[in-house]
């Protein structure tokens, strides 16, 4: 069930790293090098299927762009926010 734009933002306040905007939650991440990048990836892409559920993604050398969203709703669901949740134990930003 697609999640109202009000509560998407509650929800975002516990991610910091995430914007929601196009009907979807997007995230950039940037690392050290590009096999820190790929590593992240690869971790990302388990948690993806253990979930079933899949990200726009794309890299380049060193930063990962992430967007989510659930494509029947046409719009963001509790399954964007499960993956993303995912997604924030395994990428975590340098400053913490």
């Amino acid at each position: 069930m697609k999640i109202s734009e009000e509560d998407i933002e509650k929800r975002l306040l516990h991610f910091p790293d995430w914007e929601f905007y196009e009907n979807a939650l997007h995230a950039e991440f940037e690392f050290d090098n590009f096999k820190d990048c790929f590593s992240a990836m690869s971790r990302i892409a388990f948690e993806c299927e253990a979930l079933n559920h899949h990200p726009n993604w794309s890299n380049v050398y060193n930063v990962l762009k992430i967007s989510l969203s659930t494509h029947d709703v046409n719009g963001v669901t509790i399954k964007d926010f499960k993956l993303a949740e995912a997604i924030a134990t395994i990428v975590v930003p340098e400053d913490e």
